[in-house]
């Protein structure tokens, strides 16, 4: 099927904004520096980039006859809070299965932020001691069995959507929507920079924006910034997330290998540990522009564009697109990084 041709179930108040950041551009001295805002994209408990990829799931939730999705994320997952969101737009329940993907040691980890607002859509959070991995989980399995072996008829969504067969079209999709926008205001963004760590946000932008290139010829760089410190396996598996999600779209051709480009050097030695450029790049971000960006995964993304700008890798004609996703909810759990006693 051609990508228009997939059912879509609108949860957003239309295309995600975009927001030129002059004063950020102006500090850097480099390209032109721009940002499109999938955190202010949608009414659903603060929106983020996975109600855009829900937009292709929910039509085959609706179609399938479930009564509870089941999901994972860690303990401050934004995907799970969206999950949550979704599951009450529609009426339905939500199992959702909280490990501890991040040795992030604050009392209030399991309490504040997104797993609070979690639990006040009416999701049952269940923690679960288990560590950071990308790939399937026996937890979650163990949860769709649980529904299920109550009475219950589980919808399995996996952590980030990443690993459902249409969990990249939201986001080949948003390409196609940047190109319209750039029509709309006379700007062409010949780079585009992504937070990657399970991979379909990004997959979905490479097969995209490769759609693209096929029908106007036009070729742009899309670069994913590992959030995950477990590159070589986010780097596979946004390879094949592309793959798959192309030939769903009917591309017609194999990816490049120059198409998927996974950038190491910002996640530090942790997922879901801030370092000091994690820091650095939240703090530039919140006085320059007053966005606000999380320590997870945007503020990790957005000190990889500020390097790549300063360096001269982005060059200074470039005109950048920055994909910010959202997750600001997560920073409640980690206030003390900003304890004004410390």
């Amino acid at each position: 099927m051609m990508l228009h041709e997939f059912p879509r179930y609108p949860l957003t108040f239309g295309p995600s904004p975009l927001q030129h950041l002059k004063r950020l551009t102006q500090y850097l001295g480099g390209a032109q520096v721009w940002a499109k805002r999938e955190d202010v994209s949608s009414g659903l408990a603060f929106g983020g980039n996975k109600v855009r990829k829900l937009e292709y799931i929910v039509p085959d939730i609706l179609a399938s006859g479930a009564d509870t999705l089941v999901s994972i994320g860690g303990y401050q997952s934004n995907h799970t809070r969206q999950v949550a969101a979704v599951a009450a737009h529609l009426g339905l329940k939500a199992r959702l299965v909280q490990e501890k993907w991040v040795p992030w040691e604050d009392p209030t980890n399991d309490q504040v932020g997104n797993i609070l607002l979690s639990r006040m859509m009416g999701a049952d959070s269940r923690l679960d001691a288990a560590g950071f991995d990308i790939g399937i989980r026996d937890s979650w399995k163990q949860a769709l069995a649980e529904v299920e072996a109550a009475g219950g008829t589980p919808y399995p969504i996996p952590a980030g959507a990443s690993e459902h067969p249409l969990g990249g079209l939201g986001f080949a999709n948003w390409a196609f929507e940047v190109a319209e926008q750039e029509k709309q205001l006379g700007v062409f963004f010949d780079t585009i920079v992504v937070c990657t760590v399970t991979g379909s946000t990004h997959a979905g932008m490479i097969a995209g924006f490769a759609a693209l290139e096929d029908l106007t010829g036009v070729r742009r760089r899309v670069i994913g910034i590992d959030a995950s410190a477990t590159l070589e396996q986010t780097r596979d598996q946004v390879a094949r997330i592309a793959r798959n999600t192309a030939a769903l779209i009917e591309l017609g051709r194999d990816l490049r290998d120059d198409e998927i480009q996974v950038l190491e050097g910002w996640a530090g030695d942790l997922y879901g540990v801030p370092v000091a450029s994690t820091m650095d790049a939240m703090a530039l971000g919140a006085q320059l522009e007053a966005m606000i960006t999380d320590p997870v995964y945007e503020g990790k993304s957005l000190a990889g564009l500020i390097d790549l700008v300063k360096t001269g890798d982005i060059g200074k004609d470039s005109t950048v697109l920055y994909a910010h996703l959202g997750g600001q909810p997560a920073i409640n759990a980690y206030h003390s990084l900003w304890d004004p006693a410390a």
